[in-house]
């Protein structure tokens, strides 16, 4: 089996559903921003200084993959990501919350790789976050997915604090 299909060569792409729609679609921006995130949590995941952060950081990559299958999917009458996705993100960043020093001030990205891929990862969770919204506008999209990217963004921020801490 060839990478290449030829498929898309006149700019349009194939859903989970079988569907073809415009590369330049909504929906296929919105499972591509998501995308973008998972490659930018597996550099964040490299520099990450903490093992657990990394842990974290891997599980939230195989549940972004299910992210994706829904926004890549029309007409479910099922989905991947549901409430307890979001829950386990909320456990997360209360589990890191209550490890750290109460927040004073606002944080410049950087401070070492780990933290600045995450912040990266977290305004490009907030891209994602935006974009599936307009998607939801004008098609059905898993309000999960709307939740799960919205507690995600929040969730890089609290393992970038985690990993600053690592420095101090």
């Amino acid at each position: 089996m060839k990478v290449y299909t030829k498929t898309g060569d006149k700019g349009t792409t194939g859903l989970l559903t079988g569907e073809r729609i415009d590369k330049d679609s909504l929906r296929v921006e919105a499972y591509g921003i998501v995308d973008e995130i998972n490659s930018a949590l597996g550099l964040a995941r490299v520099w990450c200084c903490k093992n657990e952060n990394k842990d974290i950081i891997y599980s939230v990559q195989k549940m972004l993959m299910m992210v994706m299958a829904d926004l890549a999917s029309v007409n479910k009458e099922s989905y991947y990501i549901t409430e307890a996705h979001v829950k386990q993100l909320e456990q997360y960043i209360d589990a890191l919350d209550a490890k750290l020093a109460p927040l004073k001030e606002f944080i410049i990205p950087g401070g070492n790789a780990g933290a600045a891929a995450l912040d990266l990862a977290r305004t490009t969770a907030r891209r994602g976050e935006r974009q599936t919204i307009k998607l939801s506008k004008q098609e059905d999209v898993n309000e999960q997915v709307l939740i799960a990217l919205n507690r995600l963004s929040d969730l890089c921020f609290m393992l970038s604090r985690a990993e600053l801490e690592q420095n101090q």
